[in-house]
C-alpha cells in the first residue's frame, strides 16, 4: 500500500458518519468533564465538602462514575473520545487546513490525547482508582532517573508553557473559530475565549511546576492540572483567583457543547 492508498483510506475513515457522529459525542463529553472540573476546582477554592476527587480529568470521570447514570455516561465517553482519536489520526495523515506540517503534528498530538482520555474512561468504568496526579509523579520520577532526565523534564515544562501561551493566544484572538464549520453565536464565542484563556493560565502553572521539578531534581514538584489548581489556591488571594479559573474551565465546557454541534471534522 503506497502513500496515496494510505491517505485515501485515512480520508474515508475520517469522513465516515460513525466517526463524525462519535467525535461530536466526544466533544459533548469533554464539555461535561470541564463542567465537573470547574465545580471541583470551585469547591477546592473555598474548602467546600465533597471535593474528594482531583480537579482533573480522572477526578471528573470518577465523579461521573459515581452518578446514577455513570456506566452509560462512561460508555459515551469511551466511544466519543475513541472516535475523536480516530478523527484526529485521520486528519494527521490527510492534513487539514492546507495540510501544513504543524497542523499534522497538532492533529497527531490530539489523537494521542483523546486516545488517552478514552483509555482513562474505560479504566475508571472498570473500577480503576489511580489519579492523573499520581501518574504524573510516577512518570516524572522514572524520566528523572534516566540519563539527561532533568533536561527532558525541563523540556516538557517548556513545551507545556508553549501550549499554554497558544491557548491564551487562541482564546484572545478567537482563532478557535477556525475549528468550526460556522459561527456558533456570540455566547459560544465568549465562552470559548474565556475558556481557552483560563486553561492557558492553568497550564502556565503546570509548566512552571515541571521546570521547578527539573531545577530541584524532585519529581514530586511536577504536577498536572490538579496540582496547578492547588498551587493557585495557595497564592495570595488564591481562592478568588481559583474561582476565576474554575469559572473559565466551566466556560470551556460551554464552548465544548457548541463545538459538538459546529466542529469542523
Amino acid at each position: 500500500m503506497d502513500s496515496t492508498d494510505v491517505t485515501s483510506a485515512a480520508r474515508k475513515t475520517g469522513d465516515h458518519p460513525l466517526v463524525e457522529k462519535g467525535a461530536r459525542v466526544g466533544y459533548a463529553m469533554s464539555g461535561v468533564i470541564h463542567f465537573i472540573i470547574g465545580w471541583i476546582a470551585l469547591k477546592l477554592a473555598w474548602g467546600l465538602g465533597g471535593g474528594s476527587n482531583d480537579a482533573d480529568t480522572s477526578g471528573a470521570l470518577k465523579t461521573v462514575a459515581s452518578s446514577g447514570a455513570g456506566p452509560l455516561l462512561l460508555g459515551f465517553a469511551v466511544a466519543g473520545f475513541l472516535m475523536l482519536a480516530v478523527a484526529m489520526a485521520a486528519a494527521a495523515v490527510v492534513g487539514s487546513q492546507g495540510g501544513e506540517a504543524s497542523d499534522r503534528i497538532k492533529s497527531a498530538a490530539k489523537a494521542v490525547m483523546y486516545a488517552t482520555f478514552a483509555w482513562s474512561s474505560f479504566a475508571i468504568a472498570r473500577g480503576a482508582s489511580s489519579s492523573d496526579e499520581a501518574k504524573t509523579d510516577d512518570v516524572t520520577a522514572q524520566v528523572m532517573g534516566m540519563p539527561g532526565g532533568r533536561f527532558l523534564i525541563a523540556l516538557v515544562g517548556l513545551v507545556v508553557l508553549g501550549v499554554a501561551g497558544y491557548h491564551v493566544y487562541k482564546g484572545w484572538s478567537k482563532k478557535f473559530l477556525g475549528d468550526l464549520e460556522e459561527h456558533p453565536g456570540d455566547w459560544a464565542v465568549t465562552a470559548g475565549r474565556v475558556g481557552y484563556i483560563a486553561k492557558g493560565c492553568a497550564l502556565v502553572v503546570v509548566g512552571l511546576l515541571f521546570l521547578l521539578a527539573a531545577w530541584q531534581a524532585d519529581a514530586e514538584e511536577a504536577a498536572g492540572l490538579d496540582g496547578a489548581l492547588t498551587t493557585i489556591k495557595d497564592l495570595a488571594f488564591g481562592p478568588y483567583l481559583l474561582t476565576l479559573v474554575a469559572a473559565g474551565i466551566a466556560s470551556y465546557g460551554v464552548y465544548s457543547f457548541a463545538r459538538a454541534r459546529y466542529a469542523r471534522l
